[in-house]
């Protein structure tokens, strides 16, 4: 068996990097598929625990780096500031990470199809965020409005996107996203807003869905519908007496 070289060694590492995160994801994808996401979510728990426990583990004692409630201590001591431009900069390179994929969608199979995917995505993905957030958070299985409208705040692009939750008059509760980054960049290059209202569907009904069973979700406008200066899309959520049969 040939070695690396020196340069290729690190090249290799950042792509046993590349490689875990596909297959780690793949394996969650195929369990969604055929077992439905809500035991997928159960298995990725599981999984997602015992994983990451493990590689915290063994990369610490290679490294020589102690532990602190499951996390390297470098990290768990690092100043709150640098932890929050630390997250925000993992929240931006998980966008461009999802752009990306889109434009290598589209640029072969065409804007149709990259939406497709697109949306398929949200509908596995959002739910895993709505349970992660759930476990870090503390939230409740079952949390109503209140968690829901908390839980905003902790999601990806809660860090690099603007925007006001509040409870309207009537009760429900209203998210509206003042300032988005993808959208943002686009009006600075004079392009038409991107109609993403297909897979913010998915997405914000099956996060909402997550959180809890009972809540219902509407989009009160998202491109391609028109919207004021102010914001580019706003979704409204109210809670039914019970979760559907």
């Amino acid at each position: 068996m040939s070695e690396y070289d020196e340069g290729h060694t690190a090249q290799a590492l950042i792509d046993a990097i590349r490689r875990m995160a596909v297959h780690y994801g793949l394996w969650f994808a195929n369990a969604a598929s055929r077992f439905g996401i809500d035991k997928a979510l159960a298995m990725e728990k599981e999984a997602g625990n015992r994983a990451f426990s493990i590689i915290a583990e063994r990369l610490c004692a290679l490294l020589g780096v102690e532990q602190k409630d499951g996390v390297p201590v470098p990290l768990a001591t690092m100043d709150e500031e640098r932890k929050k431009a630390l997250l925000k900069a993992l929240a931006v390179n998980w966008l461009a990470l999802d752009g990306v994929w889109f434009q290598a969608v589209e640029g072969r199979e065409g804007m149709a199809a990259a939406k497709d995917v697109n949306d398929a995505c949200w509908a596995w993905f959002s739910p895993l965020e709505a349970a992660r957030i759930k476990e870090l958070a503390g939230l409740p299985e079952a949390g109503g409005l209140e968690a829901l409208a908390e839980s905003f705040a902790h999601r990806l692009y809660g860090s690099i996107n603007e925007q006001e939750v509040f409870f309207d008059t009537d009760g429900s509760l209203v998210m509206r996203m003042t300032n988005c980054r993808v959208q943002a960049a686009r009006q600075r290059k004079g392009l038409p807003d991107y109609p993403c209202k297909s897979g913010g569907v998915v997405e914000y009904t099956s996060f909402a869905h997550t959180m809890d069973p009972r809540i219902r979700c509407e989009c009160i406008a998202c491109p391609p519908d028109p919207h004021p200066a102010d914001w580019f899309c706003a979704w409204r959520f109210r809670l039914t007496e019970a979760a559907p049969s």
